[in-house]
């Protein structure tokens, strides 16, 4: 049997990846799959276990750098709509995996709900959002949320309670493979009050951060207790070039990939970095965004 056959509506072969990434860079995956209901998602899971096919879930795409040489097996992307749905009653907000975050916030915003408006400028889908617990200064996904609804790698969904989940800084027990929909219990507030509020933050943010063509996420996780974009600068990196990638002068946990910028570059410079903070500040960086 094909890997494909059954799923020739939904399943492409030899997709680049660079067109599904912040950065556009890297080769292609061997399969992309964008399944339409949760059904033809969990056979889909069942297939590629049979076939011994390595499966990787691609959300936004803003936190991932994907080498040169592709990837090899299954890369899912939850793009229907069936896997975007978002509903609100009273203080209750359950948002699916393939939701962008963005969109979520807005939503919760002009309903009168406090506690995302501090998350505004972060990209990517509520999935992503909740397996890194993505937030900022002001707070955390993880902090809101009350349940999740995933799928194992068996193709299995299953249930998990807050008591079942831990959320750390940019981690979170939600291993599974695939996060299906997640529910999340907010705050009352004023909605003109909390458009003000988010509204100040995005120009903050906008202010601070490239959040331009060809920027992913923060590089490196923050060191407890310190900042790693001020590691760097003060490390007098910022501008620092490798063939088309240079880390950004507006914010140094950056990387800029220029035209004709190759994954290469990306790595050789988030590891010259590396090397560089260690040796002069006697600090280890640890990678926030995924290496594929």
């Amino acid at each position: 049997m094909s890997m494909l056959t059954g799923f020739e509506d939904v399943v492409r072969a030899d997709v680049p990846l660079s067109e599904h990434t912040w950065m556009h860079l890297g080769g292609p995956a061997e399969f992309l799959a964008e399944p339409t209901s949760v059904e033809q998602l969990g056979e889909l899971i069942r297939r590629c276990r049979e076939e011994e096919l390595p499966v990787r879930l691609l959300g936004g795409g803003s936190n991932v750098l994907v080498r040169d040489e592709g990837v090899k097996g299954m890369v899912i992307m939850l793009s229907a709509p069936a896997f975007e749905s978002i509903s609100i009653e009273k203080r209750r907000v359950v948002a699916g995996g393939g939701a962008k975050l963005g969109h979520v916030i807005s939503n919760v915003v002009r309903s009168g709900l406090a506690g995302f408006e501090t998350l505004v400028g972060i990209p990517g889908t509520i999935g992503g959002a909740l397996h890194s617990n993505a937030g900022g200064r002001g707070g955390d996904v993880g902090q809101w949320t009350v349940a999740a609804t995933v799928m194992t790698h068996t193709g299995e969904v299953s249930q998990r309670t807050r008591e079942e989940m831990s959320f750390g800084y940019r981690e979170s027990s939600l291993h599974e493979l695939i996060v299906l929909d997640a529910t999340f219990e907010l705050e009352e507030d004023d909605p003109e009050l909390l458009t003000k509020r988010m509204q100040k933050q995005w120009i903050v943010k906008k202010a601070a951060q490239p959040l331009a063509h060809q920027s992913a996420g923060c590089i490196f996780k923050n060191p407890r207790g310190m900042s790693a974009g001020m590691l760097i600068d003060q490390a007098g990196l910022k501008g620092t070039r490798i063939g088309g990638c240079v880390v950004s002068d507006r914010h140094a946990n950056f990387i800029i990939a220029e035209e004709g910028a190759s994954s290469a570059d990306a790595l050789a410079l988030i590891e010259d970095i590396r090397n560089q903070i260690e040796q002069r500040l006697g600090v280890e960086l640890e990678t926030e965004i995924e290496i594929w």
